[in-house]
């Protein structure tokens, strides 16, 4: 309901509206300077850091930490509000980059558990601050709301999606001279990539507070611990007794396999091989431009659980069309055909990697009003835990195996969503009768 314009003599004074648009340049931006140095870093983790495994085990630690402080990172959400869960969460990224200037097991496992646990506070807080701007556009300028939940959420995708561009190049750039190894190039690196994140950071704190409904209320130091861990239990469990986000949860994980198989499967066994160890940078950079161009374009056709329905099929489609190409017909071949086809495999993948990060989150958002932080809670301990379980498992599984793994997740997750859809539908159409 609109507020009523004030009074001032005989005059109505027009309360000026928010510009919220202009939150989601600044959240988009923060996320795209920190995360085009984390994605890049990440990527390199298995190739810098080979000794004794640290890189990849760091990371397997990282998502595990993740998965365990989702559980409670939407009520830390809630007691911090979201504005400040985002500027608290990008310290752990900065922690990890610069633990991996002087790395060993003493600085690289502590600097991964916390990073779990800021990197669950960060995303919850992006979830909730995102839908939360969104419903405060949609209401202040009278739009329609599944719309522009589906714009923000295309546009912030977008920009976050072009870190896998952007970063990759920079490491291109800095480390083509054949620098990869040495002590001086990676440290370059690391300082430019750092002074990305700080400026991220720092760009995050010019973000509005929100004080609306959607928001969380700050708690009453009065509370007791038995009143915290109720409440935290309930964020918690919860949602595991709706219908609806047990149905969307094979999809969320899906989503986690998916990018896990990208970054740990498919630059390994298919990349390397055709493009060498250089050629990394340039398909995960494909990867990343097609990620963002399907976010925006994505995003902005959403408008309800409809174009949802639509949207995620097209994205599961092609993606299952690359695990049967890769399980069925696949060879390693010389020429050009032997370089575009990982290209073109990076770009489907990066594709529907898109969808998926639009879509998930619009359908949090427009299903569960109520309760965001704890959506977007499940929606991180899912996806962080099926990235964790890959990454555990790939040096011990083969990539046919993990096509197999990927074709059964990609079938089971979409007929749930499927069966979802029909029942949200259902739900829609008996309430406007």
């Amino acid at each position: 309901m609109d507020e009523e314009a004030p009074l001032v003599g005989d005059k109505l004074v027009e309360i000026p509206k928010k510009n919220h648009a202009r939150d989601v340049h600044i959240l988009s931006s923060a996320f795209l300077l920190v995360f085009l140095a984390y994605g890049a870093v990440q990527n390199l983790e298995s190739t810098l850091n080979t000794e004794e495994d640290l890189g990849t085990t760091s990371l397997g630690i990282l998502y595990v930490s993740f998965t365990f402080f989702s559980l409670v990172a939407s009520m830390v959400v809630r007691g911090l509000g979201s504005k400040n869960a985002l500027v608290l969460g990008t310290t752990g990224y900065w922690l990890f980059l610069a633990a991996n200037l002087k790395p060993s097991w003493y600085t690289m496992v502590p600097a991964s558990i916390y990073l779990g646990f800021a990197a669950s506070i960060i995303w919850v807080g992006q979830g909730t601050y995102l839908t939360s701007t969104a419903r405060s556009h949609a209401r202040d300028y009278n739009f329609h709301e599944g719309t522009v939940i589906g714009k923000f959420n295309g546009e912030f995708w977008g920009l976050f999606a072009s870190h896998q561009f952007i970063g990759n190049l920079i490491s291109l750039a800095l480390l083509s001279d054949g620098t990869e190894g040495s002590t001086s190039g990676t440290t370059l690196l690391y300082v430019v990539f750092l002074c990305s994140m700080t400026l991220g950071t720092i760009l995050m704190c010019f973000l509005t507070k929100k004080t609306d409904e959607g928001e969380s209320r700050q708690p009453d130091s009065s509370v007791s611990f038995y009143s915290n861990v109720v409440s935290l239990s309930k964020s918690v469990i919860n949602p595991l007794f709706d219908v609806r986000m047990l149905l969307v949860i094979p999809l969320i994980a899906y989503s986690g396999l998916q990018q896990a198989f990208v970054w740990a499967e498919f630059t390994k066994d298919i990349v390397t091989p055709a493009l060498g160890e250089s050629g990394v940078g340039g398909a995960m950079a494909v990867y990343g431009a097609f990620d963002a161009i399907c976010s925006l374009a994505a995003g902005r056709l959403t408008s309800g659980p409809k174009s949802i329905t639509l949207i995620v099929s097209g994205g599961a489609f092609i993606q299952a069309i690359v695990f049967l190409w890769l399980l069925l017909a696949y060879r390693l071949t010389s020429g050009v055909l032997g370089t575009m086809y990982p290209l073109l495999m990076a770009a489907i993948l990066g594709i529907g990697d898109g969808v998926f990060n639009t879509q998930l989150s619009a359908l949090l958002g427009i299903l569960f009003k109520h309760d965001m932080e704890g959506a977007f809670a499940q929606l991180k301990v899912w996806q962080s835990a099926s990235i964790a379980v890959v990454f555990f498992l790939s040096p011990y599984i083969s990539l046919k195996a993990m096509l197999v793994i990927m074709l059964a997740a990609l079938c089971i997750s979409y007929a749930g969503f499927l069966f979802l859809t029909l029942k949200v539908e259902k739900a829609f159409s008996s309430s406007s009768l």
